[in-house]
């Protein structure tokens, strides 16, 4: 294991963030570096951006995929690495499709059509 996987795991330890949470950050990060085949700590926000537009056009993840690996990122370069960076420009947050207003309306009208019929 290396010194900076080594840390960044006590890192989330002292955070008590959950074991399941630790093994996706670490392996989120490690497929990163794999990606570029050098360790992060030499990698910098271009590579980071270039990271995101590859999970984005080449491997067609989920937006919701795309946040669990920039959350990892950002984990890494902020709190393990201590990066100055105004880290919320570095590794923004993809918007999260939301669901539709229109399926919750009818459930609330077809909930209450229901209750008057019944009434």
């Amino acid at each position: 294991m290396t010194p900076l996987r080594q840390r960044m795991i006590e890192d989330m330890q002292v955070r008590n963030l959950s074991a399941v949470t630790q093994r996706v950050y670490v392996d989120q990060v490690a497929l990163y570096a794999r990606h570029f085949g050098k360790s992060p700590a030499v990698l910098g926000p271009e590579e980071i951006r270039q990271y995101q537009l590859y999970l984005t056009k080449e491997k067609k993840l989920s937006a919701s995929s795309i946040l669990v690996a920039g959350a990892a990122i950002r984990f890494l370069y902020k709190v393990t690495l201590k990066k100055e960076w105004r880290i919320e420009e570095v590794v923004p947050t993809c918007k999260k499709p939301q669901k539709s207003s229109v399926r919750r309306k009818w459930r609330g009208s077809l909930v209450a059509s229901t209750a008057i019929s019944i009434g």
